[in-house]
This record gives structure tokens, C-alpha cells and sequence, in this order.
């Protein structure tokens, strides 16, 4: 089954802050000035994994990740940014949806270069899976109209 993800148009970069934003360093290119692809899926899992601890309370591993396509290369000075979001959540584990987008800085040119699907588990002391915890609902005040 082939996804169909919204490709390169820039009005549809996330509205949300990115969870990563860096600049692509030449230590990070081949010798053609592309950036490697495990140096993007690399930024991409510090930044799902960093939405992941957030959703559980602590520390999380990735298990998986699923369906990377590159699209664009990301070339040395480019910005790159990861938006995520939490698409699911099980007992122990949450899948996560993560964009990569990179910006050209002297044409201001933005990007969409690839995107992921990545699954983290939350881990114990014991290095264990452990459940995640509850999400508390907000308390509703006395004037709240929907009480």
C-alpha cells in the first residue's frame, strides 16, 4: 500500500513550532555536499523521541520506524526542522509522525524533504516496557459551561 503524503508546497509546513531545528554541517554531507539520509533519520528520531519522553513521563526507545521516503536532498547549510505529532498510543508504546522540512537560508526557499512514521515504547528503570501513564483531564471550574 503506497501513502500519499502532501508533498513540497510550503503553505502546508506545520503550524506548530518545530521540535528540532538545525543547520546541516559539511561533517554531515557526503563528498558531494548532500546530506546523509542517517544523518536526517537521526535528527528525526531525537525529535520524535523528544515528544515521546513528553507523552510518557520519562524515558522511551524506538522500536520502529516505518515508511521513509526521501524526497529532496538536504544540502550543507540548509536549516532543517522536524514538526511531529503523537498519531497513537498503546499500553506501552506511541507512534509518532514526523516531517522533515529544510529551508535554503539565502533564497529562503522551504521544503518538504521527507517524513516517518517512528514507534517508541516507554521503558522503566529495569529497562523494561512500562505503561504509560494517564493522561489527568484539566479540572472544570464551577463556571465552566460545560460541567
Amino acid at each position: 500500500m503506497k501513502r500519499s503524503w502532501p508533498r513540497n508546497d510550503a503553505s502546508q509546513v506545520p503550524a506548530t513550532l518545530p521540535l528540532v531545528r538545525v543547520i546541516a554541517m559539511p561533517a554531515d554531507a557526503n563528498p558531494n555536499g548532500d546530506i546523509f539520509g542517517g544523518w536526517l533519520l537521526a535528527q528525526m528520531d531525537l525529535a520524535g523521541g523528544s515528544l515521546a519522553a513528553q507523552r510518557a513521563q520519562g524515558r522511551c526507545a524506538t522500536v520502529a520506524v516505518d515508511g521513509m521516503v526521501f524526497h529532496e536532498p538536504v544540502f550543507v547549510g540548509d536549516e532543517v526542522s522536524c514538526y511531529g505529532e503523537l498519531v497513537r498510543t498503546g499500553r506501552t508504546s506511541m507512534t509518532v509522525r514526523i516531517e522533515a522540512w529544510r529551508r535554503h537560508l539565502a533564497s529562503d526557499e522551504v521544503r518538504k524533504v521527507t517524513e516517518a512514521i517512528f514507534t517508541y515504547v516507554a521503558i522503566g528503570e529495569n529497562r523494561r516496557p512500562r505503561p504509560l501513564p494517564a493522561i489527568p483531564y484539566p479540572a472544570r471550574s464551577a463556571t465552566d459551561p460545560c460541567s
